[in-house]
């Protein structure tokens, strides 16, 4: 059976335990949150699993040191999106390269076609047009558009201005909309 109790005040509960010395609480607060993260980190990079594995390791540890700066009037998931969201552009940024996509169904939303060819060369489109964008708009559009963040919510994680989010959001989408309709034509 679920508790009532909303999980943002689980989530508190469970970092007042290990702040208290419960170390065994961390893993639960990771289980609650870990598979939306990890989708956020493997869209960010682009489908390297084995990059995103790195980041997730690295960015639960800088959460673990860093829980006692956690202020209890957030989100627990936001503010672990945020130092997702930090470690894989510190990932990227070290690499020194543009994220290939690697694996189409990084992103689920295949925009038309016919048959599974016709989804699967218009998911992989999507990627690429993606993928081509400023490492911001393309974080603002993962956020938004691929997990489901309202411009409030998106603007935390990011630090930015909410019409910041909804600036980068509407170049984003509409630098996307003419990559895929020149490549619809170049198929002609």
């Amino acid at each position: 059976m679920r508790s009532a109790e909303p999980s943002g005040t689980t989530d508190h509960r469970l970092v007042r335990r290990v702040l208290d010395g419960d170390v065994g609480a961390f893993p639960e607060l990771v289980r609650r949150h870990d598979e939306r993260l990890r989708a956020l980190a493997y869209k960010l990079l682009a489908g390297d699993r084995d990059r995103m594995d790195d980041v997730m390791q690295d960015a639960y540890v800088r959460a673990y040191r860093s829980l006692d700066r956690f202020r209890a009037d957030a989100e627990l998931g936001t503010w672990l999106y945020r130092i997702v969201y930090n470690a894989c552009i510190d990932e990227l940024r070290r690499s020194r390269r543009r994220p290939e996509p690697v694996d189409a169904s990084v992103w689920d939303r295949p925009t038309g076609g016919s048959g599974p060819e016709g989804a699967a060369s218009a998911a992989d489109a999507v990627l690429r047009a993606l993928a081509a964008l400023p490492e911001d708009q393309r974080v603002t559009v993962v956020l938004v558009d691929g997990e489901g963040f309202d411009h409030h919510q998106a603007a935390e994680i990011l630090g930015v201005a909410p019409g910041t989010v909804a600036s980068r959001l509407s170049r984003a989408r509409s630098t996307m909309r003419r990559t895929l309709d020149d490549g619809r034509e170049e198929e002609r």
